[in-house]
């Protein structure tokens, strides 16, 4: 049974991260007349939504995105354990940024890790605002602040295994956390890197 959950976890939190919110949200605004791939920066992500469709629907794709990788993590726990929170929590990233509905063009997943973040690595997730935060207001350059922030979950999320360290709510620090930690940096600081080449 716990094989099967850990890939149902794994299945849900794909599916949870394919969930168009941007995509969504633009319908709903403009009723089907804008399409945020093929406007603004082109990324259907919640800075883009802001650009595009204002302020107010940004925010609610936002926060509908950290909501998709919270609740992967909790419900990926809830259906494998320790294992299935780790792997849905993982792959509710490459869901929003390979999504099947739309060719596999998602956003750079980013909010998601936060929400994802905040599920199975709860201990970490204040260093990784903080950290996202002055990175961000002393260069400006979003490219950069996943990549530092990328590099500090690693060598966190290894720290907290090598230590035993409490993780809060979240599960046991293992090797699960730790390929989770550098599958979703890899994940988004290549997204980023793709996005920026294609410009």
């Amino acid at each position: 049974m716990q094989g099967a959950g850990v890939v149902a976890a794994a299945v849900l939190g794909y599916l949870l991260g394919s969930l168009p919110s941007a995509d969504l949200a633009s319908r709903v605004a403009t009723r089907g007349g804008v399409d945020l791939r093929a406007a603004g920066s082109g990324n259907p992500g919640a800075t883009n939504a802001a650009k595009v469709l204002g302020a107010r629907w940004g925010v609610a794709v936002l926060v509908v995105d950290v909501a998709k990788g919270v609740a992967a993590g909790f419900a990926g726990h809830a259906l494998g354990g320790d294992a299935g929170a780790y792997l849905a929590a993982t792959l509710v990233i490459a869901g929003h940024i390979l999504p099947p509905w739309s060719g596999f063009r998602g956003g750079k997943g980013a909010a998601t890790a936060a929400g994802a973040c905040l599920a199975v690595f709860p201990a970490y997730f204040p260093i990784f605002v903080a950290l996202a935060a002055v990175v961000a207001g002393a260069t400006r350059r979003s490219e950069l602040v996943v990549q530092v922030s990328g590099g500090a979950w690693i060598t966190a999320a290894i720290v907290w295994t090598a230590a035993d360290l409490p993780n809060a709510w979240g599960p046991e620090p293992g090797l699960g956390l730790v390929a989770f930690a550098i599958a979703a940096s890899v994940m988004i600081v290549g997204k980023f890197a793709l996005t920026r080449a294609s410009v």
